[in-house]
């Protein structure tokens, strides 16, 4: 990934953070873009103690303007785009039943039209490059997941959108990777909104038990060098997925049992 032009979203903490620091390990010129600009600066300033090739730039990917700037901030300092990884998210935790619609909208901003905003300004350079785009989902974008409406409606929405785009271009070289971690120890949670809008501030999951936003980066880096279509990540993910496709009315008994499990669960 040596002089590779990397842009990645949400990069202030969890999966963007370690997949920033794992280009810029490997020399990479790497773009950095998330809301917390105190985060984004201090990583910033972390990266360039061993690579000076990092820009920051704030941007809410909910916010089409900040997505275009951020395109053209990258542009205009490293001339290109060889990877747009779109990773930043927001998730939720509530029934729909008691979930304002502005919690849903919210979702949909950031999951799915970040996404959207970014490949469309980024497209051209990519087209130039015959670079990848990446989509951060989940396995929720696979299976819909009680008590995260919002979450699995934006992730499915993702995915469905990157596949679009990777069949229009198969034939002019851009590459599309659709990465779906399973639960991942990061901060996503703990920002969570619950069905008002304000954030969990504690996750309900036991964060030691999953994998690390660390070995998570690793095997998005990997899937990208190979020119993987999709990546799913941990035995429970792997097994969610092949089982829905056979058994979908089975599956939603043990999703819900699964749910159901998390401490204050409104399923029981």
């Amino acid at each position: 990934m040596k002089d590779k032009i990397v842009i990645i979203t949400g990069a202030s903490s969890g999966i963007g953070k370690a997949l920033a620091e794992n280009f810029s390990s490997g020399n990479a010129k790497v773009v950095i873009a998330a809301r917390n600009e105190a985060k984004l600066n201090q990583l910033k300033m972390d990266l360039e103690k061993s690579n000076p090739d990092v820009l920051a730039v704030k941007t809410d990917v909910s916010v089409e303007s900040d997505c275009k700037n951020l395109i053209e901030k990258t542009v205009e300092r490293f001339g290109g785009i060889d990877i747009l990884i779109n990773n930043a998210g927001i998730s939720m935790r509530a029934v729909f039943e008691e979930t304002d619609l502005t919690v849903i909208r919210q979702l949909m901003d950031i999951n799915f039209w970040g996404t959207v905003y970014c490949a469309k300004f980024a497209l051209p350079h990519l087209l130039k490059s015959r670079g990848s785009v990446v989509g951060v989902s989940s396995i929720a974008g696979y299976k819909g997941l009680p008590g995260r409406s919002g979450y699995s409606s934006s992730k499915f929405a993702m995915q469905g959108f990157l596949e679009v785009l990777r069949i229009e271009n198969m034939k002019k070289g851009v590459h599309v990777l659709i990465a779906c971690p399973g639960f991942t120890a990061s901060n996503i949670r703990n920002t969570a909104l619950s069905g008002k809008g304000d954030q969990q501030g504690e996750s309900p999951r036991d964060e030691d038990k999953m994998m690390t936003a660390e070995a998570v980066a690793n095997h998005i880096v990997r899937a990208i060098q190979k020119k993987k279509h999709r990546l799913t990540l941990t035995t429970q993910g792997k097994i969610t997925v092949l089982l829905n496709k056979f058994f979908p009315k089975f599956m939603d008994k043990m999703v819900y049992n699964h749910m159901a499990k998390e401490p204050d669960s409104p399923f029981k």
